[in-house]
């Protein structure tokens, strides 16, 4: 399924969870695993001075300190490497989305793993030159898809027997249908399509009747059914559904009722033809609430 992963690290703690889930996918698709750190920002311009993001403090990255962290990076994993596995550890400086993004293209990776935050933004050696996280920019810009692992049952992913596709009819949740479907076949899984029904303006007063919810419910399972279900072919175990409620919540929700393994959505939507777009701004908070890994997808 995967030939080329890049796992993007913090080489700490906070990287744990997705660290077992990338050896995990890497030993199961006998993939190549490229683990990659970025060791810190430079202080000014081309500078050597950098602020290291693990020390907060400034060093001079030449090629001696360069290789000293790669051996760190090296050491902290040494357990996690079992003979045979395909493993390259690279590090670099700079502004982490900028050498993530970087990476992958270099490497032409067609999976890019990511762990949750390293810490608050306040102790951040980045928060004076960015604006929005790393996480958010990768996903913005990514050309592979992107996996977050962020809380810490995710780490048990061992296999994927149950996925969850969150869509919203647009084209770029087609794409992430398409995905999802062709995980679905390769390891002969369940495929559960979902679409939430936003009703979140009833939270600002703005009621809807519920005879009027009802048909919208109706209208987007008959919606669903007649969009995904030509794409189950080979698929032996699929359901489609359809809740009313905040997208993001409803989401998390549904991939737990459904012992999901994997949540699959697209993160940019643009507007259908029935002019909804929902995925787009709820891709973070289900990223930071799903028990499961959180593939997006943006092309």
């Amino acid at each position: 399924m995967f030939k080329k992963i890049l796992f993007a690290t913090s080489a700490t703690e906070a990287s744990d969870h997705a660290a077992r889930v990338a050896f995990n996918i890497a030993a199961m698709n006998n993939a190549q695993l490229n683990i990659f750190h970025v060791l810190g920002v430079p202080t000014r311009g081309y500078s050597q001075d950098v602020l290291d993001v693990k020390t907060k403090e400034k060093v001079e990255a030449d090629d001696e300190y360069v290789a000293w962290v790669k051996e760190e990076v090296a050491t902290y994993y040494e357990k996690q490497i079992q003979d045979g596995m395909k493993v390259e550890i690279d590090v670099a400086v700079g502004f982490p989305h900028r050498e993530i993004l970087r990476q992958a293209r270099d490497i032409e990776a067609d999976l890019i793993l990511l762990g949750r935050s390293t810490g608050e933004a306040e102790d951040s050696v980045y928060k004076k030159s960015i604006a929005g996280s790393t996480i958010q920019r990768v996903l913005k810009a990514a050309r592979c898809p992107v996996m977050m692992v962020s809380r810490p049952a995710a780490s048990f992913w061992g296999g994927v027997s149950n996925i969850v596709c969150g869509t919203d009819f647009s084209k770029s949740a087609d794409r992430a249908f398409e995905f999802a479907a062709s995980m679905a076949r390769a390891l002969d899984g369940e495929l559960h399509v979902f679409h939430a029904l936003d009703i979140s303006p009833m939270l600002m007063g703005k009621a809807l009747p519920q005879d009027t919810i009802e048909h919208q419910r109706r209208e987007a399972f008959r919606r669903i059914r007649g969009k995904y279900l030509p794409g189950m072919e080979g698929i032996s175990k699929y359901t489609m559904e359809v809740w009313e409620g905040i997208p993001f919540v409803e989401i998390v929700k549904y991939a737990r009722e459904q012992h999901a393994d994997l949540i699959v959505m697209a993160h940019h939507s643009r507007k259908s033809e029935a002019g909804e777009s929902t995925l787009g701004s709820n891709m973070e908070q289900v990223i930071v609430r799903a028990g499961c890994p959180v593939i997006s997808m943006n092309r």
